[in-house]
């Protein structure tokens, strides 16, 4: 079956493991080209691409409706390089800033480092990439930004004040971005999970897991799949939606 998505791609930052992972493959269902970005793990990057490709419209017969790319999305020249590697290779529908990092630690003991690391992952590089990859939605005056932020960015938690700073950023980010692209025909909006089951949230100790669960009125986590979803929601149908933040969180946060 045919999609009118197929030929248009979908990059999806930090996409092998947990959240990003199932975007990609949520979005691979929907029929895009998926771009699977990647920092840490090549081997687990290629496997997402090859459940894709698997799950794409084109039932696997397409070997070039999912691929692997690198960078280190905190350089700003290995942000250029990515960008370069886009620029002749498709029509650039949906960029999922998805990519992020958390060093936990309370205010006083927080190293100025750790800062400027998790600042250049998460707010920094959204922000770069972004600037960078419009002019390819420019280009065709079409297409959808979707930033993963977090409940955090809303709420606070003790221990993640530097991690609450940038995903509060990135909703302010995604708003200002709406105004801007709007002329354009580019969507923006943001996506804020709760408490997902991913490997960030498996290497809590049971006794902050069960501190979290009293609040989630829902009693569970969310699965990376329920996140993945809005954004393809965001991706495909949501046309007079932007400037918005969906809270994805089981009740624990209405907006």
């Amino acid at each position: 079956m045919s999609s009118v998505h197929e030929n248009k791609i979908a990059l999806v930052t930090g996409g092998e493991s947990g959240i990003g992972a199932a975007c990609c493959l949520e979005l691979a269902k929907a029929g895009f080209t998926v771009g699977v970005h990647y920092f840490r793990s090549k081997e687990d990057a290629e496997a997402v691409m090859k459940e894709a490709l698997s799950l794409h419209t084109s039932g696997g017969k397409d070997p070039n409706s999912a691929f692997i790319i690198h960078a280190d999305l905190s350089k700003q020249d290995n942000v250029d390089q990515l960008y370069d590697a886009l620029k002749d290779r498709g029509q650039l529908e949906v960029l999922v800033n998805n990519a992020g990092m958390t060093i936990d630690a309370p205010l006083f003991s927080a190293k100025i480092e750790d800062f400027d690391r998790v600042v250049a992952v998460n707010m920094r590089s959204a922000w770069y990439l972004t600037k960078k990859l419009t002019r390819l939605m420019i280009r065709h005056r079409t297409g959808r930004i979707i930033n993963i932020s977090s409940i955090i960015g809303s709420t606070g938690n003790p221990t993640q004040s530097v991690y609450g700073m940038t995903k509060a950023a990135i909703d302010n980010f995604t708003k200002t971005m709406s105004m801007e692209m709007a002329e354009y025909n580019i969507l923006v909006n943001s996506v804020a999970p709760g408490f997902i089951d991913t490997a960030m949230t498996r290497a809590l100790s049971d006794e902050a897991k069960a501190a979290i669960m009293s609040r989630v009125p829902l009693k569970r986590m969310g699965k990376p799949e329920e996140v993945a979803k809005v954004v393809r929601f965001l991706a495909t149908e949501a046309s007079y939606c932007t400037g918005t933040v969906f809270h994805v969180n089981g009740g624990m946060y209405g907006g």
